[in-house]
């Protein structure tokens, strides 16, 4: 876990990249006590001890299916799955889930060091009170993602390349058909595979959303008001409300989401899973 120290730190951004919907701004200062944050999301390893040693059966698991991205599925797949209607890109595959990324003949063997996802916000923080942590507000989600420094769009600087190279894994290419693979990855990528931030904190932008505890889309100044984490302990529940989630997936794509810089603002219900959903813990001490 990565030291993130007690201050006076600004969230929120007063640019227009953004969608007004999301009440990315205006910039505001909040007061945060120090926190720890893990270095990395939560990884497929870490998932698999957690359920070896608890039993622990997934949400995915037991609804029995979960959302995939086309472009990862074979046609016979695809023939097996039923569309989703408004959103073309996306399948309900039966039996896909954190152990079958795309489906039943899919394994994580040789993905153990990426992030785990088809997991719900339930299921994270049924690992988070196992271990002893829990998830983290938007407001220390931010001040953790931009490692020191005061940018509200990439950890290292304003410009998504950086000596024309990406320092994140998102989608290159043409979306939602084809996949540059500019940054060397189509889907995740391993949690260590980009340097991490002045914190010390690992891929905070692109590879998979990430849940936090609070609820979505609530007014920035909710965490000015209420800045102690004690206050946000009583959403550390587990139910189908509209949690929020931070940092953007391997699928965004400035053409369609632009949510991958630090400020953006996302949500979902705590009981979704997908195959870019995962989540980071923190904890009020160091574990």
């Amino acid at each position: 876990m990565r030291k993130i120290p007690k201050g006076s730190y600004q969230i929120g951004t007063n640019s227009k990249d953004g969608f007004k919907p999301d009440k990315e701004g205006p910039q505001i200062t909040v007061e945060l006590g120090e926190f720890f944050m893990d270095a990395t999301t939560v990884t497929n390893q870490d998932f698999f001890r957690f359920t070896s040693e608890t039993g622990y059966v997934t949400e995915a698991e037991k609804f029995g299916w979960s959302f995939v991205f086309h472009y990862f599925l074979s046609e016979e797949t695809k023939k097996k799955s039923q569309l989703v209607s408004h959103l073309s890109w996306w399948y309900a595959v039966e039996g896909a889930d954190w152990k079958h990324p795309e489906g039943p003949d899919s394994t994580i063997s040789d993905r153990l060091e990426h992030p785990v996802f088809h997991v719900t916000r339930n299921d994270a923080v049924a690992y988070c009170q196992w271990i002893g942590k829990r998830l983290p507000t938007e407001a220390e989600w931010e001040v953790a993602a931009k490692g020191g420094t005061d940018f509200d769009k990439y950890p290292w600087g304003t410009e998504l390349l950086k000596d024309g190279k990406y320092h994140c894994n998102i989608w290159q290419g043409d979306f939602p058909k084809q996949n540059s693979m500019a940054d060397g990855f189509a889907s995740t990528a391993p949690v260590k595979s980009f340097e991490p931030n002045g914190y010390g904190i690992y891929q905070s932008i692109g590879n998979v959303w990430e849940w936090c505890c609070n609820p979505a889309k609530i007014d920035l100044n909710e965490f000015q008001t209420h800045n102690g984490s004690f206050f946000w302990q009583k959403f550390q529940t587990i139910d189908d409300e509209s949690y929020a989630t931070r940092g953007g997936s391997f699928l965004c794509h400035q053409s369609y989401c632009k949510r991958y810089r630090i400020a953006a603002r996302n949500g979902n219900t705590g009981m979704s899973s997908a195959n870019n959903l995962g989540f980071r813990c923190v904890s009020d001490s160091l574990i």
